[in-house]
């Protein structure tokens, strides 16, 4: 199942696209796509309806993010073989976690906005776990079975606030509109294999990203397992697994950060495609 939200900005509503890629409004089923709606049961309920007993929804509407009220948005760093390569650091021994604060979350093809001042802003292409039943202590082997699907992130990322501004990495990472998800929350039935995705990302038309799931040094089963261990994980969180090679500040021969007028393309092996205009803020 692809589950989406669409509509205006705070007024969205729960829908599926189906399979012919019609959206399909569910609010006669459930008030929201969240973690009261992400467990088996509930997502066996939905698969299955007949999708042509849904309203179809005329138009193209604006899609939000396809989690709402989303409790933690865990983030782990360095976690492909070639992007460390890239960055020159070495192998990380454990995963490295970071959260992005929740406000940061963003519609897929919701404009970027910019800091103030900002001259340092990069581009990361990321899948996302979305957990759906409450996890604790689990197995690695064990711990796809709390995921409920996945989805894209772009992890937007201001390189100044992050590296430059002494403390943690979330300073540069929680930007306001730089945590795009979606454009649908695909259910894990259909994502057998979550390190065999293709993932790429272009910014204006040229491809920066291209690369796969297959090159991450812990596994989405090893990082849910790990997480488990440091915290409970709740219905409706959102875990970005890391980047491939390609971002921004690691060009060469010298970094590339993003400016006014750029436009990202960012996509996953069936997980759909997002797309950002990035807009300075001007505001006074």
């Amino acid at each position: 199942m692809r589950l989406v939200r669409y509509g205006d900005v705070g007024l969205e509503k729960p829908g599926l696209i189906d399979s012919d890629g019609i959206l399909r409004d569910l609010s006669a089923h459930i008030a929201d796509i969240d973690g009261t709606v992400l467990d088996d049961a509930t997502l066996d309920r939905l698969r299955g309806l007949d999708p042509a007993s849904l309203n179809a929804v005329e138009g193209s509407p604006r899609l939000g993010a396809c989690v709402s009220s989303v409790g933690k948005f865990v983030c782990i760093g360095l976690n492909f073989h070639d992007h460390a390569r890239e960055t020159g650091l070495p192998i990380p021994e454990h995963p490295i976690v970071f959260m992005k604060a929740t406000s940061s979350i963003n519609g897929p093809n919701d404009d970027i906005i910019m800091p103030r001042g900002s001259n340092h802003s990069d581009w990361e292409v990321e899948l996302a776990a979305v957990i759906g039943s409450p996890a604790k202590y689990v197995s690695v082997d064990k711990a796809l079975d709390y995921v409920a699907g996945y989805c894209i992130a772009n992890d937007v990322s201001e390189r100044h606030l992050q590296m430059k501004l002494t403390g943690q990495w979330t300073k540069g990472k929680s930007c306001d509109t730089y945590g795009p998800i979606g454009p649908w929350l695909v259910t894990r039935d259909e994502i057998p294999d979550p390190q065999a995705l293709g993932m790429r990302l272009a910014v204006n038309e040229q491809i920066m990203q291209d690369g796969t799931s297959a090159d991450m040094i812990f596994s989405v089963a090893e990082i849910i397992a790990h997480l488990s261990e440091l915290m409970s994980l709740h219905p409706g969180d959102v875990i970005a697994t890391g980047t491939p090679a390609g971002v921004g500040m690691g060009q060469k021969p010298e970094a590339v950060y993003l400016r006014d007028g750029d436009v990202m393309m960012v996509e996953i092996d069936g997980l759909g495609r997002q797309m950002q205009r990035v807009r300075a803020d001007l505001s006074s």
